[in-house]
C-alpha cells in the first residue's frame, strides 16, 4: 500500500511538473528588444514577433490597432502593425493564454549602433562628461543595449532593457550612438530610439552571418589567409598560465590598495581573447539575429580598428560591403547605412589604417550610405578619441541631409576624379559645400609620385572647387596621395568645416 501511495504521489509530482513545463511553454514571451519604455519606428510597418504554444491564437494591441497571429508548429508567431505616427506613450499589449504589458512606450526614429570598442565607449569616458551629464534631461530619447554574449547559432530572443536618458543614466550610453541621437532628436523633435550592440576588440567577421562569409568567393582568400597566421592555443596550458598570473594580480592590486595606489591592469583570459577575437559570425548570432527584424530607421557601425593588421586590411573592403548588404537582406529593406571612417592614430608597427580608410571610402558606392570623416578627431597615443561629441554630430548631420531631407552639409570633401596635365595633377571633389579651405595655413598632407613610384613631398594649391598638387622633382607624375598615414598630417576643409577623407589615385601595393 505504502509503495502504491509512493507511486501515486510520484506520479501525481510527474503530472503536475509536466502540466507546469507545457503552461510555461505555453506563455506567450517576446525577445528582449520589445520591453517598458522602448521607442518604435514611426511611418513604416512595425514587426512584433514572439513565441507562445503551437496553433496559439496572439493578439497585439496599439494606439487603437489590433493585429492578431497564429503561432506556427515551432511555437513561433508575428504580426505587423500598420504604421505609426510619432507619438506617446502608449500601452503595447500582447495576448495569448496569458497577457504581456509594455508601457510607457514611444513612437519617432529607431536607429541601431554596432561595431567595436568606439562604439562601446560610454558618455562617461567621453570629453566634457559633467557637461554632458547635466543637460542629459531627455526623457524621449531611449538606448537599448543587447546584452547578449556571441554564440554559435543564431539568437532569437536576446538580452537587454530600455534605459531612459537622464543624468542618472546617461553615463552609461554609448557615447557616439548618444550624441548622434541627441542631434537628430533636437533637430526633428520626435522620440529616438537608439540599439546598441557592440563589444571591444572584435574584427568585422565577428559581425557578419558566418554562413554568408563562409559562401562569399572573395572571401576565400581571407580565410586561407586567416588558418596560416592562425596560433593555437593550447587550452590547459593558457588555463594554468592565466590562473598563476591572476594570483599574482590579485596578491598585487591588493598592496596597492594597501599603499593607496592605483591597481595595476587586470591580466586577460587568453582562452576567451582568442574566442571573442577569431570567431566568424558569433557576433552576428547572439547580438545582432536576436533583433531582426525589429523596424529601425538606418544602423551606424564604427569598427575597423581590429581589422588593421597586414594580413586582415586588404579584405575589409569586401567584408563591410558584404556586411551592409546582408543586414540589409535579413532585415528586408536597404535602410539608410553610415560608417565613421577610422581617425588619425600613432598605430604601432605593422598596423594599416589607411587601407582600411579606403575600404570605407570605397564602399560608399553602395546606394543610401554614408560616412563621418574623422581624420581631425583621433588622439596619437589613444586608439579610444574622448571627442564623441563631433564624431556623433558627423554622422547625425548624414543622417539630416540625406535621410530627412533637411539643408545641411553631410560630409566633408570626397575624390570626384583627377587629371595629370603636364607637371601637376588636377583633382576634383564633392561635397565642398562653400568651397575648399586649408585650415590654419598652407594646404599639407598630400605627395605625389611618377612612374618610379618613388613618394615625394609635394606643394598643393587650392583653385575653386580642385586642388593642383606638384612636386619640381617628379617631372612627369601619375599618382597622388593625401593623408595616406595612420597618423597623417593635414588640413583639407570645406565650407562646412568638415575635414576630407584620405584618398590615393593609384592602386598600388
Amino acid at each position: 500500500m505504502l509503495f502504491v501511495m509512493k507511486r501515486f504521489a510520484s506520479v501525481l509530482v510527474t503530472s503536475a511538473f509536466y502540466a507546469f513545463a507545457i503552461a510555461a511553454r505555453a506563455d506567450v514571451k517576446l525577445p528582449a528588444i520589445f520591453g517598458n519604455h522602448m521607442v518604435l519606428q514611426r511611418a513604416t510597418a512595425v514587426p512584433v514577433w514572439g513565441t507562445a504554444a503551437p496553433g496559439e491564437e496572439v493578439t497585439v494591441t496599439i494606439a487603437g490597432q489590433t493585429a492578431t497571429a497564429k503561432a506556427g508548429a515551432d511555437g513561433k508567431w508575428s504580426v505587423k502593425l500598420a504604421p505609426l505616427a510619432a507619438a506617446g506613450p502608449h500601452t503595447l499589449t500582447v495576448k495569448g493564454q496569458n497577457t504581456v504589458t509594455f508601457s510607457d512606450v514611444l513612437v519617432g526614429e529607431v536607429w541601431l549602433g554596432s561595431g567595436q570598442s568606439n562604439m562601446a565607449m560610454q558618455v562617461s569616458r567621453a570629453k566634457n562628461f559633467e557637461q554632458e551629464q547635466s543637460a542629459a534631461k531627455l526623457p524621449q530619447l531611449r538606448m537599448f543595449t543587447e546584452a547578449s554574449p556571441n554564440s554559435p547559432t543564431a539568437q532569437f530572443t536576446g538580452k537587454g532593457e530600455w534605459v531612459v536618458c537622464s543624468p542618472d543614466t546617461v553615463g552609461r550610453f554609448s557615447a557616439t550612438a548618444y550624441f548622434f541621437g541627441r542631434e537628430i532628436h533636437q533637430a526633428l523633435g520626435v522620440p529616438v530610439g537608439l540599439i546598441h550592440s557592440s563589444v571591444g576588440g572584435t574584427p568585422i567577421e565577428s559581425w557578419i552571418a558566418p554562413e554568408t562569409q563562409q559562401s562569399a568567393p572573395e572571401l576565400k582568400a581571407f580565410f586561407a589567409t586567416q588558418e596560416k597566421t592562425a596560433r593555437p592555443v593550447d587550452p590547459a596550458q593558457a588555463k594554468a598560465k592565466f590562473e598563476a598570473d591572476l594570483a599574482k594580480w590579485q596578491a598585487a592590486a591588493k598592496q596597492a590598495k594597501a599603499d593607496g595606489k592605483p591597481a595595476p591592469k587586470r591580466p586577460q583570459d587568453p582562452t576567451a581573447l582568442a574566442e571573442r577575437k577569431s570567431n566568424v559570425g558569433g557576433l552576428f548570432n547572439g547580438k545582432i539575429s536576436p533583433l531582426i527584424p525589429y523596424a529601425i530607421r538606418g544602423a551606424l557601425w564604427y569598427q575597423g580598428e581590429a581589422n588593421t593588421s597586414a594580413e586582415k586590411a586588404p579584405f575589409y573592403a569586401a567584408q563591410l560591403r558584404l556586411l551592409v548588404t546582408d543586414w540589409r537582406a535579413r532585415w528586408g529593406y536597404e535602410f539608410p547605412f553610415a560608417w565613421v571612417q577610422l581617425p588619425n592614430f600613432g598605430a604601432p608597427p605593422g598596423r594599416d589604417w589607411p587601407t582600411v580608410r579606403e575600404a570605407m571610402l570605397k564602399t560608399l558606392s553602395l546606394p543610401n550610405t554614408g560616412m563621418a570623416i574623422t581624420i581631425d578627431l583621433g588622439e596619437e597615443k589613444d586608439i579610444h578619441p574622448k571627442n564623441k561629441q563631433d564624431v556623433g554630430r558627423r554622422l547625425a548631420a548624414w543622417a539630416l541631409g540625406t535621410v530627412y531631407g533637411q539643408k545641411v552639409a553631410t560630409s566633408g570633401p570626397l575624390p570626384a576624379g583627377h587629371q595629370v596635365r603636364g607637371g601637376e595633377v588636377v583633382l576634383k571633389f564633392s561635397h565642398t559645400d562653400g568651397g575648399l579651405r586649408a585650415r590654419d595655413g598652407e594646404l599639407k598632407g598630400f605627395v605625389i609620385a611618377g612612374e618610379d613610384k618613388k613618394w615625394q613631398p609635394a606643394t598643393a594649391r587650392i583653385e575653386g572647387e580642385t586642388v593642383i598638387v606638384t612636386n619640381p622633382n617628379v617631372k612627369s607624375p601619375v599618382a597622388v596621395r593625401y593623408a595616406w598615414e595612420n597618423w597623417p598630417t593635414c588640413n583639407l576643409y570645406n565650407g562646412a568645416g568638415l575635414p576630407a577623407s584620405p584618398f590615393r589615385t593609384d592602386d598600388w601595393k
